[in-house]
Parts: C-alpha cells; structure tokens; sequence
C-alpha cells in the first residue's frame, strides 16, 4: 500500500456486477487504482503484470473461480489481500481457511463494502482489528488454568490450553486433550461462560472447542465440521453461522 492509496483489482464475469463494485471503490479516497478482470484466468494475467494491494474477487465464475483463484494467490511470495464479492454465504468458512480479509454479499451496500476496505487498510498497516493505528500488540496471556480430575484415585491437573475441546454428559463434561480424555462434574454450560475468552467456542448443544487447536474447517453438502487432531466434529446447523461470523472476524495470521 502507497501513501496515495490502495491498488484494487475487481473480478467478475458478469459485467454488470463488475461495473457497480469498480463504481463503489472508485468513490473511496483509500482506493487509487483500480484494475479490472473479467475471469479468474485474466485476473491471473494481471497480477503477473502489475503490483495489486487486494483483490475483490467474484466466487462464482466459469474456469478459475474466485476459490481457486485465492489459492493460486496463496502460493505468490508477494500476497495481495484477498476480498470475496458473493452472491452466496456457503463458501464463507472456506473464505476463513484461504485468510481472506473479509466476505462481503451481493447486492453489495456501500458502507458494507466501505468496511471491507477499512479492513484491508488495517491489515496493511498492522492497525488493531478495531482500526486503531499502529502496529498490533500482543495480548497478555492470563495465567494458564489447570482443572483437577481424577484418575484411579489419583488426583492430577490438567492445563486449560492442553484441551482441544469438551463434550457434554449430563452434569459432567469429558475433556479431551492429545493423550486421553478426563471426566469432571462441570456442566459444559459452565465452561463455555469461563473459557469464551480463552477462544473455546460452542458449535454443538454438546461440544465445546478450542479454535487454536482447529486445523481444518469442512464443508460437505451445507454441513459444517472442524478437525482437531484426528477428531471430526460435526457443527450443528444453529451454531454453523455463528462460528463463520466469528472466524471471519477473527485477525488471521498468514503463513
């Protein structure tokens, strides 16, 4: 990113969404270039040509759609941000595991799409997620807790970070961590109130994760699962478009 601003470049195929999304940027003084392609392939041609800041990317295109066009910019030593324009909400937690800078819907709203280029200009610049210039600090990590349980009549501690998630039964909850598993007479309601801020989040009225030992997030036929190790735990329905909105809005670290 220069000091006159962001390089854009717009991709769709149809013209006409091409056109009001190239109109909308143009009218932000944080944008000050803006390309334009009409397929993933011709998008690629750009790119190979000239320096881009971000790319606002249609998802559903013939040939080289915007999913796999993200993954082909995954693999540039030099990324350029990557925002999805879509019709569709069922390739947002896919957009999460591709680090995209955002999701935006179609028909786009101009304070919606202004948000997504607020967005791209903190990431830019290394501001807060909420905008605040400057570069981002690393939040002081509260003292990590340990929950007694018991084994064969022995009491051990186990660490609240070694979880990956907990699962209910009944008044209990069962504790998996990458060695076994520890019942304790907690309630996961109990739990899921204690560790929110700790990054475990509900995505089943009876499983409770951690989102940083999340490796994988998968969707097949409109369900939601997420990976943890060798577990595949299914997200319910109600709980799918909460854990999407909330990767999304997750900072994301890019590899």
């Amino acid at each position: 990113m220069t000091s006159a601003g962001l390089t854009a470049l717009v991709v769709d195929d149809e013209q006409p969404a091409l056109s009001e999304l190239t109109w909308l940027l143009s009218q932000d003084d944080r944008i000050a270039e803006i390309l334009t392609a009409a397929s993933g392939t011709e998008a690629l041609g750009v790119l190979e040509a000239r320096d881009v800041d971000v790319v606002f990317s249609d998802i559903s295109m013939p040939g080289l759609d915007g999913m796999a066009l993200a993954r082909v910019i995954a693999k540039f030593s030099t990324q350029p941000q990557i925002v999805f324009v879509t019709a569709h909400d069922r390739h947002a937690v896919d957009a999460f595991t591709l680090a995209a800078t955002d999701y935006v819907m179609k028909p786009v709203r101009a304070d919606r799409l202004g948000e997504a280029v607020r967005r791209v200009v903190a990431r830019a610049e290394g501001a807060a997620p909420n905008g605040a210039a400057g570069p981002v600090e690393a939040p002081t990590e509260a003292p990590d807790e340990t929950i007694p349980v018991e084994l064969g009549g022995v009491t051990r501690f186990v660490a609240r970070s070694q979880i990956r998630y907990a699962q209910a039964q009944g008044d209990y909850a069962r504790l998996h961590t990458d060695t076994g598993s520890h019942l304790v007479r907690i309630p996961l309601a109990v739990l899921e109130e204690q560790w929110g801020e700790h990054g475990f989040v509900r995505i089943h009225r009876s499983t409770l994760v951690a989102l940083p030992h999340v490796t994988e997030v998968r969707m097949d036929h409109g369900r939601c699962a997420v990976v943890i190790g060798t577990s595949v735990l299914q997200v319910s329905r109600r709980h799918t478009k909460g854990l999407r909105d909330l990767l999304l809005r997750r900072p994301l670290r890019r590899t």
